[in-house]
């Protein structure tokens, strides 16, 4: 069976939630609860408590690939309801639809395809849509070049001495 694409909403929604923290940048959504009402608000959703939400975001960045975060269990309360004839998952919260789109991701198997960007000055989320999901930085023009620049200039520089 192959799997089915990603819903854009879901995959939007993940990275989003992932990338409200801005490593680059020093920002972070979840620094203040009026920021991270605002999000929440900007989604048509309800913010959860501080805590929660940071936990979540850290358990989900560490799933994918955040060498910095440990990979701590996070949960919300999402429930299925039959809408249309068909079952959905519905959360109330933000931090239960980002969990429920994410559910939804792994079903179709496109969550090993929501990754963090190695690059130490980026940590930026993003979505590997390669064929062969081999993509590794969230940018080659940005980080996949600086990174390969830095490594030549190791190695020339090794090479020198």
């Amino acid at each position: 069976m192959s799997p089915q694409a990603a819903e854009p909403s879901d995959v939007s929604l993940v990275l989003d939630f992932l990338n409200t923290v801005d490593v680059e940048h020093d920002t972070d959504v979840l620094r203040t609860a009026e920021s991270w009402r605002a999000w929440a608000e900007q989604r048509g959703r309800t913010a959860d408590p501080l805590a929660p939400a940071r936990q979540a975001r850290d358990a989900l960045r560490a799933a994918v690939g955040d060498p910095d975060l440990p990979a701590d269990p996070a949960g919300a309360s999402v429930r299925v309801e039959l809408r249309a004839g068909a079952p959905e998952l519905v959360a109330g919260t933000v931090v239960g639809a980002v969990l429920a789109a994410a559910a939804r991701l792994a079903v179709l198997g496109q969550w090993e395809r929501v990754k963090i960007c190695p690059a130490d000055d980026c940590r930026c989320a993003f979505f590997d849509q390669s064929r062969n999901r081999s993509r590794t930085w969230c940018s080659m023009r940005l980080c996949g070049n600086r990174e390969k620049a830095r490594s030549w200039r190791e190695r020339a520089a090794r090479a020198g001495d």
